[in-house]
């Protein structure tokens, strides 16, 4: 199709991985657009959405011979973890295909969180073993083995969108949700370190209809993405919280040195917060510059919110963090100095 008639024209998408997070606000996205839709899944995580969309099902690390028949003008990776997987995808799919979106990660940048990242950031040698497994220390090598593999096929097709953190309804790692849970419920909250510190936040349905814009357009290229469209700190994440459940909520702020001595561990057992000397932050002009827009960050709050207030449950297992429950966090407040700050302060 002419590129440049694209933007005004009904588009064939592949989405693998279209039910979970990311995937099912890609697909909405794309219906909403009235584009006409495949996913490809294994048919376990809400196989009950979507009932009128063209459902595929195999396995990314076995069976993809669903693929095998079919066209496309774009593909939308957003379950690739190995670069194995990426490669039994584009050989099953090659010749039928014009655009590959790969949704990768900033992880794949070698020296971030502790130095900022822009597109030309160098990044982790490429972890090619195909024994190689999915664990922390080598999901940013796996991820630039799985662009360049999406690069070697498609050459001018490839389009990798690196994202930072991503929150919003559906989030499975409970991350801004232990946030908008704990508030909610009022009371004395532990707060960590540096109220001033930046937050980059990036709701999904924002980066999912940025996506489904582009590849209207037969976006290429590599681009980072994160959000929210205000600058945003600890004090006022927390403070929006509170705003949006109308709680009564005090912070008790604990710096990093008092966390860390009491073995708390960063961005796990308190979400979202990582030390004043990981400072790493994400450039996303270029993505920006093409038209990556962010609903208030109120709105996001307030949506996750509701997923508690509705009862949504949360995901369990790898992709949740395990967090300190009540009484962990009651003791430290307890071991907390009287003399930290307490109440709200707003920071930008």
């Amino acid at each position: 199709m002419d590129a440049s008639k694209r933007g005004e024209s009904r588009v064939k998408l592949l989405v693998l991985g279209g039910t979970l997070f990311l995937g099912r606000h890609l697909v909405s996205a794309a219906l909403a657009k009235g584009h006409d839709i495949t996913i490809f899944t294994r048919g376990r995580t809400n196989p009950e959405l979507f009932p009128g969309v063209e459902a595929l099902r195999g396995d990314r690390d076995g069976d993809v011979s669903a693929l095998r028949d079919g066209r496309w003008e774009a593909v939308i990776d957003t379950s690739a973890y190995l670069p194995r997987q990426v490669k039994a995808t584009v050989d099953m799919l090659d010749g039928r295909i014009e655009r590959y979106c790969l949704v990768s990660s900033v992880s794949v940048y070698a020296s971030f969180p502790m130095e900022p990242a822009s597109e030309s950031s160098a990044t982790h040698p490429p972890l090619e073993d195909p024994a190689a497994t999915l664990r922390p220390e080598t999901y940013g090598p796996l991820k630039v083995a799985c662009e360049q593999a999406v690069m070697r096929a498609c050459g001018d097709g490839a389009f990798i969108v690196r994202p930072g953190i991503l929150v919003g309804p559906s989030d499975p790692s409970g991350r801004l949700r232990y946030w908008t849970d704990r508030v909610s419920h009022g009371g004395e909250v532990l707060a960590p370190g540096d109220p001033a510190h930046p937050v980059q936040l990036l709701d999904a349905r924002d980066l999912a209809r940025w996506i489904v814009d582009r590849l209207e357009w037969s976006q290429a290229g590599i681009f980072n993405t994160a959000g929210p469209a205000n600058p945003l700190s600890m004090a006022s994440l927390l403070d929006t919280c509170r705003a949006v459940a109308q709680s009564d909520a005090t912070f008790r702020w604990a710096s990093d040195a008092f966390l860390l001595e009491h073995g708390v561990r960063p961005s796990a057992d308190l979400p979202l917060w990582l030390p004043t000397d990981v400072p790493g932050t994400i450039d996303d002009d270029a993505a920006r510059a093409l038209g990556l827009r962010h609903r208030p960050f109120a709105e996001t709050v307030s949506d996750v919110h509701a997923d508690d207030a509705k009862g949504v449950p949360q995901a369990t297992g790898p992709t949740r963090p395990v967090t300190i429950s009540r009484e962990r966090e009651r003791e430290l407040l307890s071991l907390l100095p009287r003399t930290a700050n307490s109440g709200s302060i707003r920071a930008s």
